[in-house]
């Protein structure tokens, strides 16, 4: 049975605000707790009214004080905006808040604007230095040796495991060198899925943190009680990649009945290329489609997106999910 996990964009609805974005957050990954999901997943964003995630590591502290058992991380800190060291701090304190419960997914994007990596004091070509900065990382979490002048504080020896994020076959050359489980961005990025896929397994090198590859799928899903109402219900998520392409920076918009009377039949091409692998419908195609997906794939685990703008219909859908693998 493939394992499932929950990625969490924690969206700020309209007629709403983050605090409230936040409580649900925390909320929902209780229910995903008791239904049995891995791990529960946030992700860096910033200059986005819509999205309430931007202090990660402060997020990810809130919903793993509301739980007991599930993993709770990052999906992922963008490590070309922060310096290394930093980051072992925080979440050296997550793990010693909430031992044996802390992952650190690591992507090499700025998951933003330009305009806000200068307001983040980080420079564009920071990326260059993703690898290098993984492995300083790495040993930041690593127990201190005798001598050792530098320590992150309490980082050292708690081993957070890390995990290499991406939408292209970069990263799965990292992850594969590194040893590090890889988790592709499908949910947004489906293009070089398999191509990623096939590399990482490739050349995968066992490492302290793993012996073997671990491939981690990114995807959109939606449960309801009928396909009718799932694709309704998705038209939210659908809203919010067409005011991408107009450069527009909204709060979650409530589902419509018809997307086509929103966005453009370019905006629909677009976004049906970004959205190529996502499952919208009743328990019987849920069930379906992640059937389908994995046999494709052969995915160790799936990373849900479950985009639905009532919170309570967005438990349900994760209820649907998780009684569907």
């Amino acid at each position: 049975m493939v394992a499932l996990s929950v990625l969490d964009l924690v969206r700020v609805n309209q007629g709403s605000g983050p605090k409230a974005a936040l409580d649900n957050a925390r909320d929902t990954a209780v229910h995903a707790e008791r239904l049995g999901y891995t791990r529960y997943w946030i992700a860096e964003h910033h200059n986005m009214p819509g999205i309430a995630s931007s202090a990660t590591s402060l997020a990810i502290s809130h919903i793993a004080a509301g739980t007991s058992t599930i993993r709770v991380g990052a999906g992922g800190i963008m490590l070309p905006n922060h310096a290394p060291y930093i980051i072992a701090e925080q979440f050296g304190t997550l793990a010693q808040l909430y031992p044996g419960r802390i992952d650190l997914g690591l992507g090499r994007a700025p998951g933003t604007d330009q305009m806000t990596v200068r307001a983040l004091r980080r420079a564009p070509e920071n990326s260059d230095n993703f690898p290098q900065d993984v492995l300083e990382l790495q040993a930041y979490f690593a127990p201190a040796e005798m001598g050792q002048r530098l320590v992150a504080v309490p980082a050292a020896g708690t081993n957070v495991p890390l995990w290499i994020l991406g939408s292209s076959t970069f990263g799965a050359q990292l992850a594969a060198e590194l040893g590090l489980p890889y988790a592709f961005a499908s949910h947004f990025a489906p293009d070089a899925l398999m191509a990623a896929i096939e590399i990482y397994r490739a050349r995968f090198k066992p490492s302290e943190q793993l012996s073997a590859p671990h491939v981690m799928i990114g995807v959109n899903i939606i449960g309801a009680e009928t396909d009718a109402e799932a694709r309704r219900l998705a038209t939210t998520q659908q809203m919010s990649f067409a005011n991408i392409f107009r450069g527009a920076r909204g709060l979650s918009q409530p589902p419509i009945d018809n997307i086509d009377d929103y966005w453009s039949p370019m905006e629909k091409a677009q976004a049906a290329r970004m959205l190529a692998h996502s499952i919208y419908g009743s328990p019987d195609t849920v069930r379906a489609g992640i059937a389908e997906l994995v046999a494709q794939t052969g995915a160790d685990e799936l990373m849900v997106v479950s985009d639905v703008f009532d919170h309570a219909k967005r438990v349900r859908s994760f209820e649907i999910i998780a009684g569907s693998r």
